[in-house]
This record gives structure tokens, C-alpha cells and sequence, in this order.
């Protein structure tokens, strides 16, 4: 608490008209001087004490209580600030910092930290922030501690200035730092399945010009799709071709440079959506009955598929004597769909067909190799199919998963799901109770053996009812009853058909989602997530591989869904990588923003025209450490060798405050009369 005294004046008249009385009576004394009048410094004194009276002098005391400067203290916390020993410097010079701000006395002192986001390091939003809470006729200076490695400093001068305080800058890091940057420069985010596509893409060093050749792998689920050597600044063009619909997860790595500050951007994932053109169907329908039209009106409900479809409705036992190649009005085109053009197909379904001389056993033979090489064969049998006119006596044979046994089961049973179908994504889910799933019963049922086929789906007394078979590079799924309509038409409640048999196709069509055996990571608050997917019971063992390279093996063991779950922490940014042995996982769950990873070095570059324009200064910790503060004067010098300023405003506010007039009205009054006394007495003498 401080005391101050000052003389101010409160006038009884404005300040102009007392100025023109001042004038007026300095010229009338003026001419009383030119011309020598006895008693003119009397008047001047009379004058004087006139106008002063007017004036009304007072003292003024305040007592005055003196307000702290207040210091902003800005720490840089964003994902870069983790490298090497970035963030102990940083603890270890905000703890200095704090020691000697105290020391100084005076000082409030603001802590704010500047966050890492989607686009960067930010500094402008968070001062605007702590500013804006703030008297800025206080603030004494800014002082940032940080890598540099921000991306909206002010670059305006008159934007800086506005901050009306000093901008100090302390650097974590070394400015001879060196880093190698892996960089995707073109990478589709949706590509067709089975066209040609290209991948853009190379590596920088940093500094320009001080870096070596090295080797660029590129890996899709753990194999080597690519490698090749490339030069610092150099672009290359991988090419690749997706074989499947969904995601796909393109590893990419560059070689680490000896020295380099961190191999964070290094690696890098690239996911690519698979998508289909047009997924063509090709559609056989034999023996007319009630359920012909549904695999047509679920194959046309989708827009992106095109479906060719012939259906035969001679009945068998309609003999005669026409001729096959009278009974449609276009001939059958064998040759076209089942030689020619057979591999364009996404998907071949024979529902209900047995041989009637349209196909010769050649064209199924050529349907087997189909599905060898990649093809997708799904069968909705009939009564037929037990018949030695089945689709069983034929080259088919070899890749139809049920071997008929000859019986057709004619009673009512309800669809149950296995074990292994109750996990199996084609079917999990589709009953809310398991053992009760509440739907519909069919009527017929083909018995069949199994062999090592996968059973999802059972019937009449425990028999299978749908089969899934992986043969070759393809896939097989064998229906083993024609009434699966009845669920569409709402028989005893019905059940999920359409769901089913959309499962059932994509399944065919190797979608991801419907994938059997499948491994995922993903982020999860500050660790990452491991879902696998599987048929097998058994616990099975992963290995997680950290940014760092460090290893972690852990057990997952699957619930009665097939789904095991693990969560992990993860402490290190960048690229994680899941391995159970057979598949692959990629997760990034501390995501460094692309901003950042395009340059993680130290430097100094961005903050230099906010320093500059604030008359702040940018000191390295690593050559310098922490600098001296000192207080000083506005309109000083506010940094130096070894030190930074802090402007010291001397702001205060008025606790009591008191006047005391100088020219009291009575004592005007006796001042007055006396002199007019005395000149009167002057002039009487002459």
C-alpha cells in the first residue's frame, strides 16, 4: 500500500472561458505597464489571485494499492513434444520458470497448454483464449515453451503486436536435428476389385540434400507386396491390383537413417476400400415351384448387381416329343455363359436344377474349375438333387459339399442354428435365443453327408440343412431344402430369409465383414482394441509390435459368439501392429496429425515473426537453458543475452483517496480585499 500526493485544479468555470479572462487581464496589465500607471503590479496581483481562485487548486492524496503484472506461461503438450526427451525438458524448464517467476515478486502468473488436434499444434486459439480472461493492461510477456513445431503462429506484424506484450520463445530440442519422412503422395481411398491401381509415393530428408538412397517396402496383410530403392525427393508408382471387396490395409516403411530423430514417419498404413463395378450373377432356375422368384427379387432389389437368369419350365414329367430347342423362344446359350464367359461371373446359382441335356457335362466341368480358380457355386436343392438326375452325378461332385444319401425327408421341422453356426457370421445373430429362435417351420429337407463341409444350419432330426465349403481358391454353399420361402410368405411367424440368404451370397463373394477368421484393432481411449473373430473355441495367442518395436504377446480367448476381445495401453505413438500368426492389424490410437508428421524437427521458423514483431526473443534450452527474467520499463528493451523482459507496468487500483483546497473561497475573499485595499491607498497617495 502506497500514499501519493498531487495538486490538480477543480475551476469554477470552464477552462476556455478562464483563458480569455486570463488574456484580457493580461493585456489590461499590459497597457497599464506601457503606460506607466501608478499601481499596476497591484493590479496584476489582484489578477492573479482572481484567476487563481477561479482555477480552485487542490491537493489530491490516494492511497494506492499496486496491482500484479500478469506473466502468460504457454507449454506445449501435442503429440510431437513426445519425442526423444522433448517432454522431461519441457517439466523440467517449466519448473524453472515457475521457481524464478515467483522469485520476482509481482507477478500472476497464467498457464495454458497448447494441444495437439486434426490439424496441428495450435497456439493463436488458446492465447486468444487466456488473453481474453486477462487484463491486457497487465500483461507483462509471453513465454512459450515448445518444439516450434506449431502450425497457426501469426505471421501479420500488426496481428502480433495486438498482443501488446513481449512474445518469448524457449525451444525443446536441438536445431540440428535430422529426421527421414516417409511420404504417400497418391494413394486411391476407393479402387475397383480387380483393376490395375498405383500407389504414389517416396521419402524426404531433412535437411535437404544430406541423406542417402534407401528401401521402401510395401506390405498387404503381412506380405511383401513391393520393394523397391529410391533416392531423397524421388517419387515412385507401385502398382496393385485388389482381389476383394472391402478394406484393405497397405503397410508402407522406408528404411530408418542413421541419427534420425524418430522413425514415427517412417510407417505408414494406407487404407484402401475395395468396391465392385458390377457383381454379375448368373441364375439357373429348374423345377418351377413356389419359392422361383426369390433368389430374383432379392438379387434385383440391389442396384449394383446384374443378373442373368434362366429358368426352365418344362416340368419332367411333361414327355411330348418336342424338341429342346423349340421350347424357348431364344435358345439357351450354353456355349456364351458356361465356356466363354463363364470367369465373369461373381456368383453362379443353380436353384432347384437337375440335368435335363441343356448343359452337357463339359460345361460343369468348366463350372468346377470356376470355382477352383476363385469362384463362388451356391446351391438351392430340391428333391432332385436325390435323384441319380442330381447335380451330385455330375463333375459338380467334386466341389458340392453334401453327398446325397438318396432320402427326401417330407415333414415339418423347424431350422435351428449349429454351434458353429451360432459364431459363424453368415448366421450369428440371426436368432435372438438360440435355443428357442421362435421361426417358422419347413417341410422338406434333403439328407445328406456333410463330409468336412462347415454345418451352419440344421434340420429334421439334427440333419444338415446349410453347408458352407471353402474349395481351392473358391467357395461352395449347398441349401439343402426349396422351402425356405415359406419364411418369406409368413408361415408360423417366418423367420429371417431375406437377411439369410443376402448373408449367404455376400459370404459367397468373399465380403470382409462375413469373413470367418478375422483380426481388427482399433483405437480405444488411450490404448487400442484387438477383436478376433473365429470358429475355433480354443484361445489363440497375437503378438502386438509398438511403434518402437517392442513386442507384446497376449491370449485371446473367444466368447460363445466366436468374438475374443482384448484392450491394451499404448503409450507410444504411431503404428501398432496385431499378428495372430496368420493375419494382420494395423492401428494408429495416439494419432499424430499429417501437419505434424510432415516435419517433427525443432525449429525456430514459425514463431520468428510473432518473436520479432513483439520485440520478444526464441532461445534454444539445449545451448542456452533457461534464461535470467528481469523486470523492466515500457518502451524498453524487453530481451538480451542471457535474459528476457518482462514489461513491469505498475498498474495499480485506488483503495481511499482525499483533497484539500489551496485557495479556499473565504481565504480568496480576504487576499482580494486586501489588495484592493491597498491599491486603492496606492492611488490615493498620487
Amino acid at each position: 500500500m502506497t500514499a501519493t500526493v498531487a495538486l490538480a485544479f477543480e475551476p469554477h468555470l470552464p477552462w476556455p472561458l478562464l483563458a480569455a479572462l486570463a488574456v484580457l487581464a493580461a493585456a489590461l496589465i499590459g497597457y497599464g505597464l506601457f503606460r506607466r500607471a501608478r499601481g499596476t503590479l497591484l493590479r496584476l496581483l489582484l489578477a492573479a489571485i482572481l484567476l487563481l481562485a477561479l482555477a480552485n487548486p487542490v491537493l489530491r492524496r490516494e492511497e494506492r494499492a499496486p496491482l500484479d503484472d500478469v506473466v502468460v506461461l504457454a507449454l506445449d503438450r501435442s503429440p510431437s513434444m513426445r519425442l526423444a526427451d522433448r517432454t522431461a525438458r519441457l517439466e523440467e524448464a517449466a519448473a524453472t520458470l515457475r521457481e524464478r517467476l515467483a522469485a520476482l515478486g509481482g507477478l500472476e502468473v497464467k498457464e495454458i497448454e497448447l494441444p495437439g488436434g486434426p490439424e496441428g499444434t495450435r497456439l493463436a486459439a488458446p492465447l486468444d483464449e487466456a488473453l481474453g480472461q486477462l487484463d491486457r493492461a497487465r500483461l507483462g510477456a509471453v513465454i512459450v515453451v515448445t518444439d516450434g513445431v506449431i502450425h497457426d503462429a501469426p505471421t501479420d506484424p500488426e496481428r502480433a503486436r495486438a498482443i501488446g506484450a513481449p512474445v518469448h520463445a524457449l525451444l525443446v530440442g536441438r536445431p540440428d536435428e535430422v529426421d527421414r519422412r516417409l511420404v504417400v503422395e497418391q494413394a486411391p481411398s476407393f479402387a475397383m476389385v480387380g483393376e490395375p491401381q498405383r500407389l504414389t509415393l517416396g521419402f524426404d530428408d531433412l535437411p535437404a540434400g544430406r541423406g542417402g538412397p534407401a528401401r521402401i517396402t510395401v506390405r498387404r496383410d503381412g506380405r511383401v507386396l513391393a520393394e523397391l530403392d529410391a533416392l531423397p525427393g524421388e517419387r515412385a508408382e507401385v502398382p496393385f491390383t485388389l482381389d476383394r471387396a472391402g478394406r484393405s490395409v497397405l503397410e508402407v516403411e522406408v528404411a530408418t537413417r542413421e541419427g534420425e530423430l524418430t522413425t514415427l514417419n517412417n510407417r505408414t498404413a494406407v487404407t484402401i476400400n475395395g468396391v465392385r463395378d458390377r457383381l454379375r450373377v448368373l441364375l439357373v432356375s429348374g423345377q418351377p415351384y413356389p419359392g422361383l422368384r426369390v433368389w430374383r427379387n432379392l438379387l434385383k432389389a440391389d442396384a449394383a448387381v446384374d443378373l442373368v437368369h434362366f429358368t426352365i419350365l418344362r416340368p419332367p414329367e411333361k414327355q411330348d416329343g418336342t424338341p429342346i430347342r423349340e421350347l424357348a423362344l431364344i435358345a439357351f446359350p450354353s456355349r456364351e455363359l458356361f465356356e466363354v464367359k463363364l470367369h465373369e461371373f461373381d456368383l453362379v446359382i443353380f436353384d432347384r436344377y437337375n440335368r435335363r441335356g441343356l448343359l452337357p457335362l463339359p460345361y460343369l466341368e468348366n463350372v468346377a474349375r470356376y470355382v477352383e480358380r476363385g469362384g463362388a457355386l451356391l446351391e438351392a436343392a430340391g428333391p432332385e438333387f436325390a435323384t441319380p438326375t442330381g447335380l451330385y452325378r455330375t463333375p459338380l461332385a467334386r466341389v458340392l459339399p453334401g453327398r446325397p444319401s438318396g432320402e427326401v425327408i417330407e415333414r415339418p421341422f423347424q431350422p435351428r442354428l449349429t454351434d458353429t453356426g451360432r459364431r459363424h457370421p453368415v448366421t450369428s445373430g440371426l436368432a435372438a435365443d438360440p435355443t428357442e429362435p421362435g421361426w417358422g417351420r419347413w417341410l422338406r429337407q434333403i439328407d445328406v453327408d456333410p463330409g468336412d463341409a462347415t454345418v451352419l444350419m440344421s434340420g429334421a432330426g439334427e440333419r444338415p440343412l446349410l453347408l458352407l465349403k471353402r474349395v481351392g481358391e473358391g467357395r461352395v454353399a449347398q441349401l439343402l431344402s426349396d422351402h425356405h420361402w415359406l419364411w418369406q410368405r409368413g408361415f408360423e411367424g417366418g423367420g429371417p430369409q431375406a437377411q439369410l440368404l443376402r448373408r449367404l451370397v455376400h459370404w459367397l463373394m468373399k465380403e470382409p465383414e462375413l469373413e470367418e477368421e478375422t483380426l481388427e484393432a482399433a483405437p480405444h481411449e488411450e490404448g487400442i482394441e484387438i477383436v478376433r473373430r473365429s470358429l475355433e473355441p480354443k484361445p489363440v495367442e497375437v503378438v502386438v509390435t509398438a511403434p518402437s518395436g517392442a513386442r507384446t504377446r497376449a491370449t485371446l480367448s473367444p466368447d460363445a459368439d466366436g468374438i475374443a476381445r482384448l484392450r491394451l495401453p499404448a503409450e507410444e505413438d504411431g503404428l501398432w501392429r496385431v499378428e495372430d500368426g496368420t493375419r494382420v492389424a494395423h492401428v494408429m490410437p495416439r494419432l499424430l496429425a499429417a501437419a505434424e508428421l510432415a516435419e517433427l524437427r525443432a525449429s525456430a521458423e514459425r514463431l520468428r515473426a510473432l518473436v520479432e514483431a513483439t520485440g520478444g526473443a526464441a532461445l534454444w534450452l539445449a545451448r542456452e537453458g533457461v534464461p535470467e527474467l528481469r523486470r523492466v520499463a515500457e518502451e524498453r528493451r524487453t530481451a538480451g543475452r542471457g535474459w528476457l523482459g518482462i514489461v513491469a507496468h505498475e498498474a495499480y487500483t485506488v483503495t481511499g483517496a482525499s483533497r484539500t483546497a489551496l485557495l479556499p473561497p473565504w481565504l480568496a475573499l480576504v487576499l482580494l480585499l486586501a489588495v484592493a485595499a491597498a491599491a486603492w491607498w496606492r492611488e490615493g497617495r498620487g
